[in-house]
């Protein structure tokens, strides 16, 4: 599966961890940046993956100090459904309640071993549709337009 990954200065070295990991468990990663460790605005980052996202029809993974800053900006996008998720419970309602589309994490908040399990749940959990696609379709077409 393709999956786009971005970040801030704050969450660099996660995400290079997260991306092998991903990579190891057979996905294509697209990686929208930051490419150093050197400060930098959040919000160019989730703005790019909010796009690629909705534009591509994929998955996508937000990280940055908290997840907060990305989630916000990421679901100003009209299609994005992004999703702060702090354990594997939230990542698995996310999807099968919210068909999230993009998981927002926070390296200041989780460590490591939560992240990988977090996306792990994340990427293995279904929509449940039903009651749940009227909800999401509801929502769906507020935002910005890609």
């Amino acid at each position: 599966m393709k999956i786009y990954i971005g970040c801030d200065h704050a969450a660099f070295e996660e995400k290079e961890i997260l991306k092998k990991f991903l990579t190891d468990l057979g996905h294509q990663i697209d990686d929208v940046g930051t490419h150093e460790n050197s400060r930098c605005d959040y919000p160019d980052y989730a703005s790019a993956l909010a796009k690629g996202v909705v534009r591509d029809g994929v998955k996508g993974i937000l990280l940055c100090g908290s997840g907060i800053g990305v989630s916000m900006v990421a679901n100003r996008y009209k299609g994005a459904r992004a999703a702060l998720c702090r354990t594997e419970k939230d990542a698995t309602l996310s999807i099968e309640h919210n068909n999230a589309n993009i998981l927002c994490v926070g390296a200041r908040i989780n460590t490591m071993d939560e992240i990988k399990s977090i996306t792990k749940a994340w990427l293995g959990a279904e929509f449940q549709e039903g009651r749940h696609t009227d909800r999401v379709a509801m929502f769906n077409d507020i935002g910005e337009d890609v």
